[in-house]
C-alpha cells in the first residue's frame, strides 16, 4: 500500500457491473481533478486471441481445464510487479489488449505499426505524472503461493452478480455476439468452473467493499432463461468488510438512496437502478481521503 501512489482495484468478471463502477469512478476523478492511470486486466493475459484458442484446443484434446480464469493463462507476477512498482515510484509498465478493429486501428496509428483485433501492443512505461492507479479486471486481488496482489492495493472493490445471473449473461453474450451454440457455452462454463472456484471467488473475501447484484425475477434455471434481468429487476447488496471503513456513515447512505435498507450491521441493500448512484456516494469520500493522505505525504 502507498500514501504517495494509491492503487484502487475493481475486480469482477465480464458483465458483472464493473463498467458501472468504472463510470462512477471516472465521474469522481473528473470532479476532483484526479489524474489516474487505467489498467485493464485483459492486458495481463498471457496469450493473444489466436494463441489462447490454440491452448484451449490443446487442453480440450487432452481433457484438461484451461481458461482465462486460471494462473497458466495470465501474468500474475507481472501484474504484482506493476502494483508494487507504482506504489513505490508512481511508475511501471503496461500494454493494451485490442478487443476490436477500432482499438487496433487507433493503436496502429499511435505506434506506427500494424495491429489487428485480438493482439497486444508492446509493453510501455506508464505516464509518470498520475495521482493513482485504477485497475479493472478479473484478477486484481489474486493470491497464490507465488503472488499476493492484495498487499499493494489501497482500496479493494468487488463487483459480482449471483452466479445464475452471471451464467445467463455469458450464455446470452456468447450466443448473440460470438455465434456459439448454447450447449457450447454451457460446456465452457463447466470447463472453467474449477479455475473460477480457485482464482475468482476467493477474491471477494478480500474486498473492502463488495457490490453483488441479486435478481428479483426467477433465475433458478439459467440455462433456459430468455432474458437477462435488468438493474430495475434487481437489488444490489453492498457489503463492507469492516463496517467502520473510512468512518462509513450508513445513516447518511440510507437518507440519500431512496428504497435502501440495512440487512446486516455491515450490509446495505439498494435498488438495482441506484447502483451507480450508490457507488458514487460510497466511494467519493474514500477516494477523497486517499488524495488528502497523498497530499499530506
Amino acid at each position: 500500500m502507498s500514501r504517495n501512489h494509491p492503487v484502487i482495484v475493481i475486480t469482477g468478471s465480464s458483465g458483472a457491473g464493473t463498467s458501472t463502477v468504472k463510470k462512477a469512478l471516472e465521474a469522481i476523478f473528473y470532479r476532483n481533478k484526479i489524474k489516474s492511470v487505467v489498467i485493464e486486466g485483459d492486458s495481463f493475459h498471457r496469450y493473444d486471441r489466436d494463441g489462447m484458442q490454440e491452448k484451449m484446443d490443446q487442453a480440450g484434446r487432452a481433457g484438461l481445464n484451461f481458461s482465462h480464469f486460471g494462473e497458466m493463462a495470465n501474468q500474475f507476477e507481472r501484474l504484482e510487479t506493476l502494483f508494487r512498482t507504482y506504489g513505490e515510484t508512481g511508475g511501471g509498465q503496461n500494454r493494451c489488449y485490442l478487443h476490436d478493429d477500432a482499438e487496433a486501428s487507433l493503436h496502429s496509428e499511435r505506434l506506427g505499426q500494424p495491429f489487428k483485433a485480438g493482439q497486444f501492443t508492446p509493453w510501455e512505461e506508464i505516464d509518470a505524472d498520475t495521482d493513482l492507479l485504477f485497475y479493472e479486471g478479473l484478477h486484481g486481488l489474486v493470491k497464490t503461493d507465488k503472488v499476493d496482489l492484495t498487499r499493494y492495493v489501497d482500496l479493494k472493490v468487488g463487483v459480482v452478480p449471483v452466479v445464475n445471473i452471471e451464467w445467463i449473461q455469458k450464455i446470452h453474450r456468447d450466443s448473440a455476439e460470438r455465434g456459439y451454440r448454447e450447449d457450447e457455452v454451457v460446456d465452457s462454463i463447466l470447463r472453467r468452473m474449477p479455475e473460477y472456484v480457485k482464482y475468482i471467488t476467493p477474491q471477494f473475501s478480500q474486498t473492502d467493499i463488495n457490490f453483488q447484484r441479486v435478481a428479483t425475477v426467477d433465475t433458478s434455471n439459467p440455462f433456459i432463461a430468455r432474458d437477462i434481468p435488468t438493474l430495475d429487476e434487481s437489488f444490489v447488496v453492498i457489503r463492507f468488510r469492516k463496517p467502520d471503513i473510512r468512518n462509513t456513515d450508513f445513516t447518511n447512505f440510507l437518507s440519500m438512496i431512496s428504497g435502501s435498507f440495512m440487512s446486516r450491521r455491515n450490509t446495505i441493500v439498494v435498488p438495482g437502478g441506484k447502483m451507480g448512484l450508490a457507488m458514487e456516494i460510497i466511494l467519493t469520500p474514500i477516494i477523497t481521503d486517499l488524495m488528502k493522505q497523498r497530499q499530506q505525504a
